[in-house]
């Protein structure tokens, strides 16, 4: 399941924004994005998103800007940076040189110190529980989206549902099943084969062979599991949660149970309602990969 979400917040001056973003997969996979020294977080945001969501792939970026004021000051050693400028301008003067300026001294090694910001462990106890209360609301935001495009799916799905549901009505209904039929089309075929053989041919084993055939391309019991799963899925669909792995099980059931009616079709019109069976499967199959 697709979904985004941005939350800021702040703690002592400082801004702290959080962008999630998910797409669809299989497992669940996360991406991190965090400032210098922020890994010490990575186990409590792992463990965040694990709580919430099973599938998906995860993207969440983390934002901290400090207000100037709190910036560190850079250090000039100035008498350096006084010997280098007047180095400078001898050499202006004796070789005909282009005059310094003032960015390239000081980006000269040993000119401009920039030291490290210190960060108290009070500081980074602070700095860690409002990162993480920022980060909740921002998978509060990702839990909403995806739960509205997981509603939009359940009523595409469920009308897929209702499909399978007809055709299934159509594979149980159709004239090929009657037994009248199947009775008068095995006749004609035992009639054919004696004429064709003569005396050759044991008639009572025909008749034997032939409730055999007709047996083996029964239908019931495939529409009878089609119904079932047709019900179960409905179910799972209504008592909503994470189903997507439950469903992603049932259509590959459906699947079966429709190659299995195409391989015991004995009418054209059954072969076709099978066929129509198999596509709108697919169909079902294709969304539940992108649900919970």
């Amino acid at each position: 399941m697709t979904g985004f979400s941005r939350a800021a917040g702040d703690a002592r001056g400082a801004s702290i924004t959080w962008e999630v973003k998910s797409v669809n997969g299989k497992s669940l996979e996360l991406r991190l994005r965090l400032p210098t020294g922020y890994d010490r977080l990575e186990p409590a945001i792992r463990q965040a998103i694990q709580k919430r969501f099973s599938r998906g792939s995860f993207q969440a970026q983390l934002t901290i800007v400090r207000p100037t004021a709190s910036q560190v000051q850079p250090i000039v050693n100035e008498a350096f940076l006084r010997d280098v400028a007047e180095l400078a301008k001898r050499l202006e003067k004796q070789f005909g040189t282009a005059p310094a300026t003032a960015d390239g001294l000081l980006s000269l090694r040993g000119v401009l110190d920039i030291p490290e910001a210190t960060e108290t462990e009070e500081d980074k106890a602070v700095a860690d529980k409002a990162a993480l209360a920022v980060l909740e609301t921002a998978l509060d935001g990702l839990e909403a989206a995806r739960r509205a495009e997981g509603g939009a799916l359940a009523t595409v799905l469920n009308g897929h549902l209702e499909t399978i549901a007809k055709l299934t009505e159509n594979a149980e209904r159709d004239p090929s099943r009657d037994p009248a039929l199947i009775r008068e089309r095995l006749g004609e075929q035992i009639r054919a084969l004696m004429e064709a053989a003569g005396s050759g041919l044991d008639e009572q084993r025909l008749h034997t062979e032939a409730m055999l055939l007709s047996t083996k391309s029964d239908i019931r019991e495939e529409i009878d599991r089609l119904k079932t799963h047709v019900a179960a899925a409905r179910s799972l669909l209504s008592a909503g949660g994470v189903v997507g792995r439950k469903l992603d099980f049932l259509a590959q059931e459906f699947n079966r149970e429709a190659n299995t009616l195409c391989s015991k079709s004995n009418a054209a019109s059954l072969t076709a309602i099978g066929l129509d069976l198999k596509a709108v499967v697919d169909q079902f199959r294709e969304q539940v990969q992108n649900l919970e």
